[in-house]
């Protein structure tokens, strides 16, 4: 299972955060700066803020029930749950626990707005044309893991900067990955390129990835501030981006396409995140005691909370714009839908998933 979790998080939120800054792109062409500011609050802060105030709420309840032995009700630990900070000796989960990344997303996207302007403006046309030209040789879409390398390499992961809490990662570093996705889509020939070595990414991916748990495995966790440390976390960075890369291509030239499945699905990817990780362990709170083998608490668990999320999505909040607008959705609209324009009809390997947070 450590190796399992170790594959995900090698490649899972940097690849979100990727997707996260191409539908930027189109998102921040499509409206002006001001609507971009509101539509970003509303789709990624009023999620987070319901979610602190209501069902994250649920997840420190079992966990100090399962931890710290706290007696009693949800209901007679909710007013405790605004006492302190969670992370600093308190239960209030100002940054939503699995929700940190709807915030996280939210400052970068404001953080990194001017730079995503400029390159947008006429301005910015030659850095995009130059990016375009460099990225379309051969191989040089590789160097963009440099950056990714060098921070866990040298970030100390016991400090502010360093700490990987948050999906396995050092903050700083997903501010790369969101501009990298921004870039990709803006550049036609890195795309290209992208899609004719999604078979040497994905290769090469996991060579690196096999030979990195071999290599981990032979002399146990290596210790921050070695050449081992240095060598280690930067051939898991590498793998990071040649597994995104690897993903992309395929994505780019087997997927681009939509259906009626692929749109219900689309719309339907918030709601989904913002309620996956409270429903699985309220349920797996109960499973796990069930005196049934491992291998059928897991089927159970994942089984009965995905019947739940889906229920939960498609007989409440799908269907009430109240909720939609709470779950970080646009409002239901009745009648025909307008067609979409050609000039916004999209082919990168992002284009299907202009729902997703920070997406159109």
């Amino acid at each position: 299972m450590q190796v399992w979790t170790t594959f995900l998080a090698c490649w899972m939120m940097p690849i979100i955060f990727v997707i996260s800054g191409a539908s930027t792109f189109y998102a921040l062409g499509s409206r002006t700066v001001g609507k971009f500011v509101r539509d970003r609050a509303a789709r990624l802060l009023v999620p987070l803020a319901v979610g602190c105030f209501t069902h994250i709420a649920l997840q420190v309840y079992f966990e100090r029930v399962s931890f710290s032995g706290f007696k009693g009700s949800f209901f007679d630990f909710y007013p405790q749950y605004f006492k302190g900070f969670y992370g600093f000796g308190g239960n209030f989960a100002w940054m939503g626990l699995h929700l940190w990344y709807l915030e996280a997303l939210f400052l970068v996207s404001m953080l990194c707005l001017p730079l995503l302007l400029f390159l947008q403006g006429q301005a910015g046309e030659k850095t995009i044309n130059a990016i375009n030209h460099f990225g379309s040789k051969s191989g040089a879409i590789y160097l963009l893991a440099l950056a990714p390398m060098a921070l866990m390499a040298l970030l100390n992961p016991n400090s502010q900067w360093g700490q990987r809490s948050y999906g396995g990662w050092p903050l700083i570093i997903y501010v790369f990955y969101f501009m990298y996705g921004f870039l990709i889509v803006g550049c036609e020939q890195v795309e290209k390129r992208i899609e004719r070595l999604r078979w040497v990414s994905l290769s090469s991916a996991l060579g690196i990835f096999l030979a990195l748990l071999v290599l981990w495995k032979s002399a146990g966790d290596p210790k921050f501030g070695t050449p081992r440390y240095a060598f280690l976390l930067s051939l898991f960075a590498l793998s990071s981006w040649c597994f995104i890369l690897g993903f992309l291509g395929l994505c780019k030239r087997y997927l681009s396409f939509t259906t009626s499945f692929v749109k219900y699905s689309n719309e339907a990817v918030l709601p989904f995140y913002v309620l996956h990780q409270t429903i699985i362990l309220v349920v797996g709170f109960f499973v796990v005691r069930w005196l049934i083998p491992d291998i059928l608490k897991f089927v159970v668990i994942s089984a009965v909370s995905f019947v739940l999320i889906v229920a939960t999505y498609e007989f409440a909040i799908r269907r009430n714009n109240w909720l939609r607008f709470l779950f970080g959705m646009k409002a239901r609209v009745l009648g025909p839908s307008l067609e979409t324009p050609a000039s916004t009809r999209l082919s990168s390997p992002c284009s299907q998933l202009q729902e997703i947070p920070g997406g159109r």
